[in-house]
């Protein structure tokens, strides 16, 4: 089997489509996120100084939504017509339907649900936390969550409240991962493993982030016990390459066009 193995788009695609794909994985983030990427580091920057985080408006969240939105529904269109797509939510997620419900209660906004139309397109699948066997290949997806090893080594400053979200995500990704057994050809999910092609170096994460691991100790924890062959994962685009963990070999994927071709 030839797999497609794509960085985070981000609202972007590589120049030019490998012929004679079976598979397309992708480990989140699909749409194109500026503006909400733009805010969420102003805020960062605002909570430092001490400062309130800027209001959301309901111009706001229309304009973050429908550019995620559209830009999402464009690239997932254009791969299914090469092989058949599986991807995963990342931190930057595919707009839910809950999320378009909660928008239209507060603001009044009428909101396109991208869920929706993903439906629509046929050879699309978002699999949340679940094993897949496709094409005789076992796939584990694990979508995107807040590590208790985030939450310690970057300290936010709201330390509690994050650690306690952080620790009802973690124990849930533990549980989904020991559903997967030890069998396991890919696990496809969003962060890397702890330590592992995870340093930030990004210029426009905040100063305290720069040289720290955001990568998951579970993710670690899971690789080192049960070698699966390979693990794609994104998210630290800055540290796309290639390591190994005894017998598996992990791919960062990059980002915005960067892809790895698998065979299988």
């Amino acid at each position: 089997m030839k797999i497609l193995a794509l960085g985070d788009p981000h609202g972007k695609l590589p120049k030019d489509i490998p012929k004679n794909i079976d598979l397309i994985l992708i480990p989140g983030d699909i749409g194109k996120a500026d503006l909400a990427r733009k805010k969420s580091f102003e805020n960062k920057k605002r909570v430092q100084q001490g400062l309130p985080k800027l209001k959301e408006t309901a111009r706001d969240i229309k304009e973050i939504h429908n550019e995620i939105h559209k830009s999402t529904l464009k690239i997932l269109r254009y791969l299914s017509r090469y092989a058949p797509v599986y991807t995963l939510q990342g931190n930057v997620g595919i707009p839910s339907n809950s999320q378009v419900r909660k928008d239209y209660e507060k603001y009044r906004l009428k909101l396109d649900s991208t869920m929706e139309q993903l439906k629509k397109i046929n050879g699309v699948s978002i699999v949340k936390n679940r094993l897949r066997v496709i094409n005789g290949l076992r796939i584990g997806f694990l979508e995107y969550f807040t590590d208790t090893s985030w939450v310690k080594e970057f300290k936010p400053k709201d330390y509690e409240n994050f650690m306690k979200k952080a620790k009802r995500q973690t124990d849930k990704a533990r549980r989904v991962l020991r559903s997967f057994d030890m069998n396991l050809n890919i696990l496809l999910c969003h962060q890397p493993p702890y330590g592992f092609l995870d340093r930030v170096n990004f210029p426009g994460a905040p100063k305290n982030w720069q040289g720290k691991h955001a990568g998951s100790e579970v993710i670690l924890n899971y690789i080192k016990r049960y070698q699966p062959k390979y693990v794609l994962c994104g998210h630290i685009h800055e540290a796309k390459g290639i390591k190994r963990i005894g017998k598996t070999t992990i791919i960062n994927l990059g980002s915005s066009g960067d892809y790895r071709i698998i065979n299988l």
